[in-house]
């Protein structure tokens, strides 16, 4: 075989080879997270600033502790009475003023008294606007003697409410899975709880707790995520949050690491 053949050979070969592979669309390009902490990469004890994170305590701490199963780390927050205790992540800026939230959580005891109280895991806000957004949250209902989840807000034109849902009850002492979406085309924040999307939390622009008034969101730039109870000498008198694997990304992350 001559050598002009033998080129000719290798090239038919390499066009065959590409042509095999099939293109590659943008969906399949991995996506860098808008932010992501799992605290394997901090030393033990006492915290008050992480990976591009600080802290917001009031009666509270927060610590970084082996994980129970021993492979790697998570973070604890305790509170004292109605203290609270967050991390706390500042100048964020979603494109669209919209994103996903996915992390894992377990919170040792909810309150059982005083009738109605209200505790807050998440809350976003923005400097242009007062609202405060509280996509994970809950109350104690006496009615039901149980705690259930419900998305809120405060201040700006809603005012202060939590639509708290039976169909959504929170079990202390044992992790789950959350998510939550923050879509500023409708002002909507959905709730997923175990991969399972709570449709009952769902609340929108029209469809929400509030006044008659439209509920807007402000534009973001801060998410605490941690731990707060509002009402004074509430029953137990401390409470303790564990947090792991925490995601914030333009598109759904997905379950939770083991």
């Amino acid at each position: 075989m001559t050598r002009m053949r033998k080129i000719a050979v290798l090239l038919a070969a390499a066009s065959a080879t590409l042509l095999a592979i099939p293109p590659t669309s943008a969906s399949a390009i991995p996506q860098r997270p808008l932010f992501h902490e799992n605290f394997d990469h901090l030393p033990l004890g006492p915290v008050t600033a992480g990976r591009g994170w600080t802290t917001d305590t009031s009666d509270g701490s927060l610590s970084v502790e082996r994980s129970a199963d021993g492979h790697g780390r998570e973070l604890r927050l305790h509170t004292e009475g109605n203290g609270r205790a967050f991390l706390v992540l500042s100048d964020l800026a979603p494109p669209g003023n919209s994103f996903w939230a996915r992390l894992r959580l377990r919170v040792e005891r909810f309150p059982v008294a005083p009738d109605w109280a209200h505790w807050t895991l998440a809350e976003a806000s923005g400097s242009d606007l007062p609202t405060l957004v509280r996509p994970l949250g809950g109350q104690y209902v006496p009615t039901e003697k149980a705690n259930f989840f419900g998305v809120g807000s405060d201040l700006g034109p809603t005012g202060d409410w939590t639509a708290w849902r039976t169909s959504a009850p929170a079990t202390a002492g044992s992790w789950s899975c959350v998510e939550f979406h923050l879509d500023a085309t409708d002002n909507r924040v959905t709730v997923y709880l175990d991969g399972r999307e709570q449709s009952d939390l769902t609340v929108s622009t029209e469809q929400h707790g509030g006044t008659a008034d439209d509920f807007v969101f402000p534009r973001f730039d801060r998410l605490k995520l941690g731990w707060q109870l509002y009402q004074a000498d509430p029953t137990p008198s401390s409470y303790d949050l564990r947090m792991d694997d925490v995601t914030l990304s333009t598109r759904r992350v997905g379950g939770c690491a083991s």
